[in-house]
């Protein structure tokens, strides 16, 4: 066996987990959840794609002298669900955010590349570069 670096392994791994993520991303998206405040006074129903569908508002919690309170309940329902569609991502999600990805260690400075101004790619922290206003005989 040949320890030796396989490309085309590598690619059909990748499209392999590709299609695994589209899968879990479009069931992540057609889930629904529902958020909900004020012991269930008001819900909101949401996708897993954020497409709120419903929002639900008992009575009870329609006081006109308080519409504020209304509105901080309505909020807290939406916020409810952004948590859960936030757990479910994590637990769906999750696993492909380093699946497959190689080791490559402390990179560091990357071997002395991330220092461009040694490469002279940029001038010193100190240089002025000045650029003369353009004028009517220049042409872009």
């Amino acid at each position: 066996m040949s320890d030796q670096f396989d490309l085309g392994s590598m690619l059909s791994q990748a499209m392999a987990m590709q299609q695994q993520f589209e899968a879990a991303r479009a069931d992540a998206a057609s889930r629904e959840f529902v958020g909900q405040a004020g012991g269930g006074a008001v819900a909101i129903r949401v996708t897993g794609s954020l497409q709120v569908l419903n929002v639900s508002i008992s009575p009870q919690a329609v006081d006109p002298s308080d519409v504020a309170m209304l509105e901080d309940l309505v909020l807290a329902a939406f916020h409810d669900a952004l948590a859960q569609i936030d757990e479910m991502q994590q637990e769906v999600l999750g696993p492909f955010q380093t699946a497959g990805m190689p080791d490559l260690g402390d990179l560091g400075d990357l071997g002395g590349l991330a220092d461009l101004e040694s490469l002279g790619l940029f001038g010193a922290p100190n240089d002025i570069i000045e650029l003369d206003a353009p004028t009517d005989g220049d042409h872009a």
